[in-house]
């Protein structure tokens, strides 16, 4: 029974394979992922240091945004039950 499975597996995999290839779908990906390796060779990478300044100013940034959040919520939560109140 495992054995069956498998080779009904197989030949479904070499059909879906074989049709890729007949419409032409695996040319085009080689084709992609060939353009996206020489585009990422072209490509600035930032050294140790770039990297972490980007990290601290990143981290510093969602902290204050966290802060900020915070104390928006806080601030419409207190003006949302103090007009509940009032009613």
């Amino acid at each position: 029974m495992k054995n069956l499975t498998l080779i009904i597996w197989l030949a479904v995999l070499a059909g879906a394979f074989a049709f890729l290839w007949y419409k032409g779908y695996l040319l085009r990906l080689t084709a992609y992922v060939r353009a996206t390796r020489e585009e990422l060779k072209r490509c600035n990478w930032p050294d140790r240091q770039e990297l972490r300044e980007s990290t601290i100013v990143v981290m510093i940034s969602v902290a204050l945004l966290g802060v900020f959040t915070a104390v928006a919520d806080f601030g419409i939560s207190a003006v949302v039950n103090l007009i509940n109140t009032l009613k």
